[in-house]
């Protein structure tokens, strides 16, 4: 209900205002409300879910239109995404809510004549306030305090740093240098291309992207077509619809259901999330006469994903086969 009642507003006084910002707001309350507010942590977890949102938010809009700036900013958030996947399925969802609204912010860019980075992280924090508001009242109706104790930060880090432990370095060395070449190369090629929309590829690298998709290559086919079959199901559902205030009825109800079974699987969350920002983000389109612009952005998405994917299990076996050859030919 948090859920629902946080982005409806928004979303109406969108539809009635036709003001682009309430975009960003409509955003940053589905970014908050990702968080339990009956949870221990959950209302501070939520408020950083605001801030870091809408830091990268107006660092994508920011960015859109400087290649070298975008490829670096990309290649950061790819970088904080894979360390943050060594610190287990929570600290990665945390990555992933950030990078899709970097990708959010940096696709709007030309779509509108609202072009201000900074009244974008503003409005954004403004809608994740307003979830926070009514997180309040559900916590004074159930009794909670307002504000819970403070963690200690030494037995979080402690608890973080066992749980990096069980990933080889190694390992995370290539996963991490996929996220890098492929968030970079898809934050260049959007600026480079000029792609509208271009959120639809970024997120499509993203999503596709996981920590162990370059030890299996038919499981990484798998998921780019799983990915890619949902984007064209989406853009089919869009352009059958083409009504603003049609999608807004049928939005409300999916963000309260998704937000009701939210996935605890980490790949499951990162598909429901990522379709739900997109639904957000596309509400109030007022070109989906052109489906096609977002299914080449998307096609575009997977298959950088899927060629770097490729490329990184091709150099893994390639160090492997010269790690077995240099300890047969090493003396006993």
């Amino acid at each position: 209900m948090v859920a629902g009642l946080g982005c409806a507003l928004p979303l109406l006084l969108g539809l009635f205002s036709g003001h682009p910002g309430f975009l960003w707001a409509t955003v940053g309350a589905f970014q908050a409300a990702k968080a339990n507010p009956l949870h221990r942590f959950g209302m501070l977890r939520m408020l950083l879910l605001i801030f870091l949102g809408a830091s990268s938010a107006g660092l994508g809009f920011w960015a859109a239109p400087h290649p070298l700036i975008s490829l670096g900013l990309f290649a950061f958030y790819g970088l904080l995404l894979a360390w943050l996947q060594r610190y287990g399925s929570e600290a990665g969802k945390l990555g992933i809510g950030l990078a899709i609204c970097l990708c959010l912010g940096q696709g709007q860019y030309g779509i509108a004549d609202f072009n201000n980075p900074q009244a974008i992280a503003v409005l954004f924090a403004l809608g994740g306030l307003w979830v926070t508001l009514l997180a309040f009242g559900l916590r004074g109706l159930h009794g909670l305090r307002m504000w819970p104790y403070m963690p200690r930060l030494l037995s979080i880090v402690r608890t973080l740093h066992r749980r990096a432990r069980r990933t080889p370095i190694r390992q995370w060395r290539l996963h991490a240098l996929t996220y890098l070449i492929a968030c970079s190369a898809a934050g260049l090629l959007v600026n480079l291309a000029e792609l509208p929309r271009g959120y639809w590829l970024t997120l499509a690298v993203f999503t596709t992207l996981q920590m162990d998709m370059h030890n299996s290559l038919l499981r990484a086919i798998q998921a780019s077509l799983g990915i890619l079959a949902a984007a064209t199901a989406l853009i089919y559902m869009g352009h059958s619809l083409a009504d603003p205030p049609l999608m807004v009825m049928i939005m409300l109800p999916m963000i309260m259901l998704s937000r009701a079974f939210q996935a605890n699987h980490y790949g499951l969350f990162v598909l429901q999330t990522t379709l739900c920002f997109l639904l957000l983000a596309e509400t109030l389109a007022n070109d989906w006469h052109l489906p096609e612009i977002r299914l080449i952005n998307a096609a575009l998405g997977v298959g950088l994903s899927l060629l770097v994917i490729v490329a990184m299990h091709l150099l893994a076996k390639g160090l492997a086969r010269l790690g077995k050859r240099r300890s047969a030919e090493a003396p006993a």
